[in-house]
């Protein structure tokens, strides 16, 4: 038996060639399956595709034993080296010389996650119905240690669930809680057709779900993590598999039984799938989530955004809410600058003269809201040595825009004959070349004849399954525009490359890493409690770099200053979105403000380097105290919130992390309502009230 490896410093892949040609994915990472019998690795397919027509060789609907993936056969490899460490490729083909199947697997040096896709092509005469593509399949998940344990009670799955403004709530089972039961009656043992499977669908690619997973083998102490990078449907899938002795992890994008997906692909052409990432390693969720935070920097465009992460202030948020005038935001960009932010945002509202959700479109200022003219104000904002920035949403038009009815049905999704209409507005179908044209010119106007340098590109509907218009399927249309739509956000960035387009789909509804490789930054929620803001914050660097989310900060007009210090500790181990408005705070409370900016400066620069930790674990909606930090060399920045609860008092082990030197409270500098301690490695807290949150500095020995 034939077998290869590729390694960097970081990560590790080891395949074997069976006797009947088939290859095997046996190591990832710490997870080495090599000692399997042969009968088990007959079910550890590398690649699962299903095509219209063949037979399905398993009951249910799980993705595992798909023809032809199950009967395809080695046929090269090469590994290269690049600069991000070595990229991989396994070439295979089906019996019957129609399909060929190209693995990538892209490792790095700094992580242990590797990026992998498939590439499938027609190499027969006849026309081929694509199903279902695997961009990763990894039979043996977390088994490492013993083939005969019971996964299902010793492997805990984590999922990340997403409402809007109720972003990232993990909530964590075992896998039989999650309904995944390990089969076994005596010696007899059986594989079931129970599949845990999270999907996504439509354009909000963080509708229900982050594309994300972690699962963690309480016993073994083994741990894997995994995304999805699409911006639209994807899917993935815990199941077992070979008599119920593998546990097997599907990842892909769109597929038919879940997302309505289906391709012909014709003789002579290819498809490629989604990009998916995948880890294995030892340790729990914090060193999953550790290994996933080094890679999402790995993937990322090379931007000074992430390096200098500058302090927006945008009107929106408990501030002007969607209409902006020359008369309200003069005041608003004078206090801005004067509590330190860098940037100034005009949000929505800019270019209608009234009510505007269902006739945008045009993106033309409104006379009536500036009327000396939009380029004047957005001078003005410069003037004072802010950075200015617009509000768009630039992938739908309004039923009521005027061109709306001027325009054919192919600049928009179709679905049966007619116009998607989703919440009075219809979506724009990037796949035309119109319509990339219509974006460019509302861009450069944007950036030449306006002058700004920062868009908030904002997404509030969605697309439902897809579009069938020049499509095989209505989810082959979706995924067409999904890519069409990130090709037109490359050029952008080509053409201007200091430009920072700030990701939002009504806060955190698309956070996915497809359009994260590229923005350099994210808004994750537009949750307006700023209590249940905090809970969000604590958790938003479990999906997104620290560096590239995006907390509202949010001062109100009737408040104490604990509110505007828990405010100001929501954003301050992230990247600062200030808003409120805080030309009407007087006194201590808006030197609260400055403060916490002033504070920040200090130490922003260590964060696009720095880990986060959750020594209180993962924050949940509600939790009446709650804890987010970052880790550097020998120091810690931690945040500490308490919400609403009986307790005034916490502890908070360390000892996870290195053992405490020295400790100080740095924001806020004055406080005679909180204390804290240390005591064998841990924080002893007291704050006196419910609603109050502190920020520590840390040293480590």
């Amino acid at each position: 038996m034939l077998s290869f490896d590729v390694e960097t410093k970081s990560a590790k892949l080891g395949f074997e060639l069976l006797e009947d040609n088939k290859v095997i994915l046996s190591t990832v990472g710490t997870n080495d399956l090599s000692a399997a019998g042969s009968e088990l690795k007959q079910h550890m397919t590398l690649t699962e595709v299903q095509i219209t027509g063949r037979n399905f060789h398993h009951k249910g609907v799980r993705f595992v034993d798909t023809n032809p993936g199950r009967d395809l056969k080695y046929v090269s490899h090469e590994i290269k080296e690049n600069e991000s460490g070595k990229l991989l490729k396994v070439v295979q083909e089906d019996e019957k010389k129609q399909l060929k199947t190209t693995n990538s697997y892209q490792l790095y040096n700094e992580t242990p996650v590797i990026r992998s896709w498939v590439t499938i092509k027609n190499i027969g005469k006849e026309d081929l119905g694509i199903e279902y593509v695997s961009s990763f399949a990894l039979t043996g998940v977390n088994q490492a240690h013993d083939l005969e344990e019971n996964y299902s009670e010793d492997n805990v799955v984590y999922i990340p669930n997403n409402d809007w403004t109720a972003e990232t709530q993990w909530k964590a089972n075992t896998l039989k809680n999650a309904g995944l039961d390990y089969w076994v009656d005596g010696e007899k043992k059986q594989a079931s057709t129970k599949r845990i499977s999270v999907t996504n669908n439509s354009s909000w690619s963080c509708s229900e779900y982050s594309p994300n997973g972690i699962l963690v083998n309480a016993k073994t102490r083994q741990a894997s993590v995994w995304q999805i990078e699409t911006n639209g449907a994807w899917h993935y899938e815990l199941t077992d598999i070979g008599r119920g002795n593998l546990l097997a992890i599907r990842l892909s994008g769109p597929e038919e039984f879940d997302n309505h997906w289906w391709k012909n692909l014709k003789s002579g052409d290819s498809f490629t799938t989604v990009q998916v990432a995948f880890g294995q390693l030892e340790g729990d969720y914090e060193d999953a989530i550790d290994a996933m935070t080094k890679y999402r920097r790995a993937i990322r465009r090379s931007n000074e955004d992430n390096k200098k992460l500058a302090v927006i202030f945008n009107d929106y948020m408990n501030g002007l809410s969607g209409d902006p005038t020359t008369e309200k935001e003069i005041p608003l960009i004078n206090a801005a600058k004067e509590v330190g932010c860098e940037y100034f945002v005009i949000d929505c509202g800019w270019y209608a003269d009234g009510y505007w959700w269902d006739s945008v479109g045009e993106w033309m200022p409104s006379d009536v809201r500036f009327p000396d003219g939009i380029e004047k104000l957005i001078q003005y904002i410069r003037d004072q040595g802010l950075t200015p920035g617009l509000w768009l949403e630039l992938e739908v038009m309004g039923v009521k825009c005027p061109l709306a009815n001027k325009l054919p049905d192919d600049w928009f999704f179709m679905r049966h004959g007619k116009r998607v209409i989703d919440a009075d507005r219809y979506h724009l179908d990037f796949t035309n070349p119109e319509v990339r044209k219509f974006a460019d010119k509302v861009v450069d106007r944007l950036v030449k004849q306006y002058g700004v340098g920062y868009i908030k590109m904002d997404y509030n509907i969605t697309t439902g399954i897809g579009t069938k218009l020049n499509a095989d399927s209505v989810g082959d249309g979706l995924l067409k525009h999904n890519r069409a739509y990130l090709k037109w956000l490359d050029a952008v960035f080509e053409r201007y490359s200091d430009l920072i387009i700030e990701n939002c789909g009504s806060g955190g509804m698309r956070h996915d890493y497809a359009m994260l490789q590229r923005h350099s930054i994210q808004s994750m929620t537009d949750q307006t409690d700023y209590i249940r803001n905090g809970n969000i914050a604590a958790v938003g660097a479990s999906v997104v770099a620290p560096e590239q989310c995006a907390i509202w900060s949010y001062p109100l007009q009737k408040g104490d200053e604990e509110e505007v210090i828990f405010n100001m500790i929501n954003a301050m181990l992230v990247r600062i979105h200030q808003s409120g408005l805080l030309n009407k705070l007087e006194g201590q409370r808006l030197d609260l403000v400055a403060e916490g900016i002033q504070t920040y400066k200090t130490y922003r620069d260590k964060i696009p380097s720095m880990l986060p930790i959750w020594p209180d674990g993962l924050s949940q909606l509600d939790d009446p105290w709650f804890s987010y930090g970052l880790k550097g060399d020998h120091e810690i920045y931690l945040a500490v919130w308490r919400g609403i609860g009986n307790s005034d008092n916490h502890t908070i082990d360390l000892s996870k992390y290195g053992k405490i030197s020295d400790i100080e409270q740095i924001y806020p500098n004055n406080d005679d309502t909180s204390s804290y301690k240390t005591e064998s490695n841990s924080v002893q807290l007291s704050f006196s009230k419910e609603k109050m949150a502190r920020l520590y500095h840390i040293i480590l020995k």
